[in-house]
């Protein structure tokens, strides 16, 4: 489900908001493209999703090697994370602050319970 996330996040949705500009798209892309408010938005979650996927994969890993149930703190995080994207496309900034404190919540709770 993390690998889906990131695949939206960061393939498909720039893509999606950015069907106007198809002929750059599929071309050589020598030129800077003008980006769209979407675009820009979607771009820069992704970038967050990328920055904290590597501390959940390990902790889910860590999960999995150990035998410690954190299935329930797993979901969450992909929760908060989905509906950290949408508030960000949104433009729901405290909101998207809330979820983002959320899923770094869940975490640090993911890492507690391997201790």
């Amino acid at each position: 489900m993390a690998l889906l996330l990131t695949l939206v996040q960061i393939s498909l949705l720039p893509l999606m908001f950015n069907l106007s500009n198809i002929e750059y798209l599929l071309g050589n892309r020598d030129e800077p493209n003008p980006e769209s408010v979407l675009v820009s938005r979607a771009k820069r979650a992704a970038n967050n999703l990328l920055e904290s996927l590597p501390s959940f994969l390990a902790l889910a890993i860590l999960s999995i090697v150990l035998s410690v149930d954190n299935s329930d703190l797993m979901l969450y995080w992909l929760m908060l994370r989905a509906a950290y994207t949408v508030s960000y496309l949104v433009g729901i900034t405290y909101l998207r602050t809330l979820l983002w404190i959320g899923s770094v919540g869940c975490l640090i709770m993911m890492a507690l319970a391997l201790l």
